[in-house]
């Protein structure tokens, strides 16, 4: 039977009754699962508690640390590798097996994270092609930190650390399997979580300095198309296009298009936050 005993994994958590239950159980060759859980109202704590997940409760205090990075500091896991995960995602089972074989020659590796592809969930549907979420999700405690970042009064993304990756000083490695984004929300909830997101996107726009910053925290996929001119419909072209999307048939093109208007959407809202400025002068 396999087991991953030398890795931790942590699931950060707020009323996610509708999908836990199905993450903890692919959780479930993993030794130590923590639920870090903001305040949630519904079935939340009930069904990880049901799965045998370890529960910490968070609480924001409108201050750095966020939510990620005070889980590595304040969760205690058993282990030093932490593998930290939204509430709708897990490993597939090729890379269970990987974490599986990797888990003991990382303890002496010089690494302090590994990026992980994603595997997303759009409207019901999973996406084998187009565009390609990575995420720095495989953290060594110690070796690998989120920013503190001068955002908090940026709108639309609060307790949780915005669209970028932790840092490390140390070399970072790259999975070779993928995590699986369940987002099992109606797709209102994605254009309303996107929307929240522009408007802290757009934020950044206006303060060049903190766009930079931020910036040079993303992978270089993403420094590089945070550079260029005319991100909707380059994102298009390149998700739909270049990166095969077309292949996902309707759902890649409802994708390409969504994350399209998403980018289309910052630029709207910052022209707004530009005008607005200018008048007050």
């Amino acid at each position: 039977m396999k087991r991953i005993s030398k890795i931790s994994a942590i699931v950060l958590t707020k009323n996610e009754e509708a999908g836990l239950g199905n993450t903890l159980e692919n959780l479930k060759d993993f030794e130590d699962v923590i639920v870090v859980d903001s305040l949630s109202e519904d079935r939340t704590l009930e069904i990880a508690v049901n799965h045998g997940a370890r529960v910490v409760h968070f609480e924001w205090n409108s201050e750095y640390p966020k939510k990620k990075q005070w889980s590595l500091e304040n969760a205690n896991p058993l282990n030093e590798w932490i593998l930290l995960l939204d509430a709708d995602e897990f490993p597939t089972a090729s890379l269970i097996n990987e974490l599986v074989d990797l888990q003991y020659s990382i303890e002496s590796s010089s690494h302090g994270a590994f990026d992980i592809n994603l595997l997303y969930r759009f409207a019901g549907r999973y996406l084998r092609h187009g565009h390609v979420v990575t995420k720095r999700s495989l953290l060594h405690i110690d070796r690998a930190s989120f920013p503190v970042i001068n955002d908090l009064d940026a709108p639309g993304i609060r307790e949780v650390e915005g669209h970028y990756q932790p840092e490390t000083a140390f070399k970072i490695g790259k999975l070779r399997n993928r995590l699986i984004h369940d987002d099992r929300d109606p797709v209102s909830s994605w254009f309303a979580r996107h929307n929240r997101y522009s408007d802290w996107e757009a934020h950044l726009r206006l303060n060049q300095r903190l766009r930079k910053e931020i910036a040079s925290k993303r992978t270089f996929k993403g420094r590089m198309f945070d550079m260029l001119p005319l991100k909707p419909i380059l994102f298009f072209g390149y998700a739909f296009i270049l990166r095969g999307g077309f292949l996902d048939g309707r759902a890649g093109m409802d994708y390409a298009l969504a994350l399209s208007a998403y980018y289309w959407q910052i630029g709207v809202k910052y022209r707004e936050l530009v005008g607005l400025a200018e008048s007050e002068i």
